[in-house]
C-alpha cells in the first residue's frame, strides 16, 4: 500500500493556520443511564438496543470511508476494502441503524481500493474508486442499472495520482469529481471519462497552529446542493495518529466553480478529549434519515481498540437558521433516539460450515494475485485451499472482519502435505497465531514464526481455538475434539494497528495455507463474548 501513502503525502500535506470561531453545540436528548451494546447473531454487538435507541458504532469493526445514498426509501452503504477480491461490498438498510449486506461490487482486482463515492444518477448506479491497478495510482468507475448489479468492469478515469473523489452535478448540468487535496475535473455526461483537465476547486478551513493533530491532509471531499447552496463536507487532521486529529469541517458555495465560504463553526465534529470513547473522527457524509431529519455517517476509532480499525458511527445534525448544519451526538458514548423507518436485520453470521460460498461477502484474500481466487475449493462441508508461500507472511491468507471487543473463533483443519492454522493478522508485518503440518506445530509472533517454541504433534487432524479476550489472546488446540491443549504463550496486541503497523487496516481472523500441498478446512466457529 505504498502507493497510497505516496498520493497522501502528494497532495495532502498542508500547513495550519488562523482559528475560527466554535459554535456551542446543542446536544440531543438522551438516556442518562450508561448502557453497553444489544447483541445479536452469535453475540455480535449490535446498535439497535431495542427501545427506540441506538449505540454507536452502527457497523462494528473496520469499516473506514464510509459512503451512503439515499434511494427512495432505502439506503445504501459501502466502505473501503484495500485489496480484498472480490471487494466493495455494498449493505442495505431502511432505517440507518441496521444493516444487512446486498453482496460485493467489484469482482476482478485493481490493486487497493478505498474512500469511494457510491451515487446514483439519471438511474443508473455510480462507485468512483480510488485504485492502484499495477502498482499506479489512479481513479476507477464501475457501473450498474441495478444495486445489485451485475456491475461493470472497472473503467479507468486516468486521473492519475488523486485520491477520494467527491461526485456532485453542478449548476451547469455537467458532472463533476472533486479529489482530495482541493481539485476538481469535469466528468463527460455518461460519468463514465473525464472532460477537461483537473483545476483547483477548494480550499478548507484551517486549524489553530498548536491543535494536537497528524498532518493537515484535506481529504474525502463529499458534496450535496440543498437549498441553493453546494456543501462541501471533507476531513482534516489526518486519519490516524493522535486521537484528537482527524475532523470534519464543511464549506458551501452557490456554484461548483466557488468561491466557497468556511462553515463559522468548523470543526463540525472534532475529538478534543482522548478520554472519549471515539477518536480521529472524519471522512463524513450527510443524509437525510426516514422521517425527514438529517444524519451524518463516518469513522473514528474505538477508544483503546484501534485494533479494530475504523469504526462507522452515525450521528443527528440540525440546520440552523443561516443554512448552516451542527453535529448533535457529542462524544457518541451513550444511546441516541433512532431515524425512524422500517428496521430490519443487522450484520451476518460469521461462522461458517463451507456449505456456500462467502467469498466477497465474509472471506477475501489478504494482497490477492489476478488468479487467487482459484485457490480455494469448495467440498461438502469444507473449504480446500492451495498451499502459497513459506508462511503467513507470504501465502495470502483468508481474512474477514470482526467488529467485537471480545470473541473465540475456532476450526478444523486438515494439513494434506500443506501448512495450515489460524491467526489473528493485521499485514505480513504483523499476525499472531500457530499453525500445523502434520508433524510439528509453528507458532507465530510480531510478524515472524518462532522457531524455539516448534512442538512434534503429530496428525493429520488438528482442532484450534483461539481466544481474543480484549485483545489478550490465548490458544488450544485438540487431536480428537474432546480434550484440549493450551499454547504455552499467551499475546498481547493493543499495538497492531495503523499507528504501529501503517496500511490503514485492522487486526482480523485468518485462516492460512501454505507450503507446497493442501490444507482442509471445516467447521469454522465464531462466537462473540460480551
Amino acid at each position: 500500500m505504498s502507493t497510497r501513502r505516496d498520493a497522501i503525502k502528494t497532495v495532502l500535506l498542508g500547513a495550519a493556520g488562523a482559528a475560527a470561531p466554535m459554535a456551542i453545540r446543542a446536544e440531543p436528548e438522551q438516556p442518562t443511564t450508561p448502557r453497553t451494546w444489544a447483541r445479536g447473531v452469535e453475540g455480535q454487538r449490535i446498535a439497535d438496543l431495542g427501545d427506540g435507541t441506538f449505540l454507536n458504532p452502527i457497523f462494528p469493526g473496520d469499516h473506514p470511508d464510509p459512503t451512503i445514498l439515499k434511494d427512495g426509501d432505502v439506503y445504501y452503504m459501502t466502505f473501503s476494502s484495500f485489496d480484498a477480491s472480490p471487494g466493495v461490498i455494498i449493505w442495505r438498510s431502511t432505517d440507518l441503524v441496521n444493516w444487512t449486506p446486498v453482496g460485493p461490487a467489484l469482482t476482478k482486482p485493481i490493486g487497493s481500493v478505498w474512500a469511494m463515492d457510491l451515487v446514483k444518477h439519471d438511474g443508473r448506479y455510480f462507485i468512483y474508486i480510488p485504485a492502484t491497478p499495477g502498482g499506479a495510482q489512479t481513479i476507477m468507475v464501475i457501473h450498474a442499472d441495478h444495486i445489485e448489479g451485475p456491475w461493470s468492469d472497472p473503467i479507468d478515469l486516468h486521473i492519475a495520482g488523486r485520491i477520494d473523489p467527491g461526485h456532485v452535478v453542478g449548476e451547469d448540468g455537467k458532472r463533476y469529481l472533486f479529489v482530495a487535496g482541493g481539485d476538481r475535473i469535469r466528468l463527460t455526461d455518461d460519468g463514465l471519462a473525464t472532460d477537461g483537465a483537473l483545476e483547483h476547486g477548494y480550499d478548507l478551513w484551517r486549524y489553530p497552529r498548536d491543535w494536537v493533530v497528524e498532518m493537515y491532509a484535506p481529504e474525502g471531499p463529499k458534496l450535496l446542493r440543498r437549498n441553493g447552496y453546494f456543501y462541501l463536507i471533507a476531513a482534516i487532521g489526518g486519519t490516524a495518529g493522535p486521537p484528537t486529529g482527524h475532523m470534519v469541517v464543511a464549506a458551501r458555495s452557490r456554484s461548483v466553480f466557488g468561491p466557497w465560504e468556511q462553515c463559522p463553526h468548523n470543526p463540525i465534529v472534532h475529538t478534543t478529549d482522548p478520554h472519549d470513547r471515539w477518536w480521529s473522527r472524519g471522512h463524513a457524509s450527510l443524509v437525510e434519515g426516514p422521517s425527514g431529519d438529517w444524519w451524518m455517517v463516518y469513522h473514528g476509532y474505538e477508544n483503546g481498540y484501534r485494533t479494530l480499525g475504523r469504526q462507522t458511527l452515525l450521528e443527528p445534525i440540525r440546520w440552523d437558521e443561516d443554512g448552516w448544519f451542527h453535529a448533535l451526538g457529542g462524544d457518541l458514548s451513550r444511546p441516541i433516539r433512532k431515524p425512524g423507518g422500517r428496521g430490519g436485520p443487522a450484520g451476518r453470521a460469521l461462522s461458517d460450515d463451507f456449505s456456500a460460498n462467502k467469498f466477497g461477502v465474509q472471506w477475501s484474500f489478504y494482497e490477492p494475485g489476478a488468479n487467487e481466487l482459484q485457490r480455494a475449493r469448495y467440498e461438502r462441508l469444507a473449504l480446500r485451499v492451495a498451499g502459497k508461500g513459506v508462511g503467513p507472511s507470504d501465502c495470502s491468507p483468508l481474512v474477514f472482519n470482526a467488529g467485537d471487543q471480545a470473541y473465540e473463533i475456532a476450526v478444523t483443519l486438515e494439513p494434506l502435505g500443506g501448512q495450515g492454522g489460524m491467526l489473528l493478522f493485521y499485514s505480513k508485518r504483523g499476525y499472531v497465531g500457530f499453525g500445523f503440518d502434520g508433524r510439528e506445530m509453528f507458532t507465530y509472533n510480531y510478524g515472524q514464526e518462532h522457531s524455539w517454541l516448534r512442538r512434534a504433534v503429530p496428525t493429520q487432524r488438528a482442532h484450534l481455538k483461539l481466544l481474543n479476550d480484549h485483545q489478550i489472546v490465548t490458544m488450544q488446540y485438540s487431536l480428537d475434539g474432546q480434550s484440549w491443549t493450551q499454547h504455552p504463550w499467551q499475546f498481547e496486541v493493543s499495538g497492531y494497528h495503523q499507528n504501529v503497523l501503517g496500511d490503514f487496516l485492522s487486526l482480523r481472523p485468518a485462516l492460512y495455507a501454505a507450503g507446497a500441498g493442501e490444507v482442509r478446512f471445516s467447521d469454522f466457529r465464531y462466537r462473540a463474548l460480551s
